[in-house]
């Protein structure tokens, strides 16, 4: 049994979303999701509720594994380009 499941579940509401994310980001966040067989929402609920109380939300399995996928897909982004990331323009 999974250790999210021996606690009681939360009902909550959830919406629909249009967000906009760097595609190499989306795809590394959609392989870790699929690895974890759990839906992309779900893991990225998890990693913002961990974020929030300040606490890493991957163990030392999962960040070997973040550091594959961002090879694979090609993800040379570190948190230093965080507030520094622009859209592309349109056409180019």
């Amino acid at each position: 049994m999974k250790k999210s499941e021996t606690k009681e579940k939360l009902i909550v509401e959830r919406v629909q979303t249009g967000i906009r994310i760097e595609k190499r980001i989306l795809k590394v966040l959609k392989a870790l999701a699929e690895y974890h067989d759990m839906t992309l929402g779900d893991l990225l609920e998890g990693i913002i509720l961990h974020t929030f109380e300040g606490k890493s939300p991957f163990g030392e399995e999962s960040i070997k594994l973040i550091a594959d996928l961002k090879r694979i897909y090609r993800l040379d982004l570190g948190s230093e380009a965080s507030h520094r990331l622009q859209e592309k323009p349109q056409g180019a």
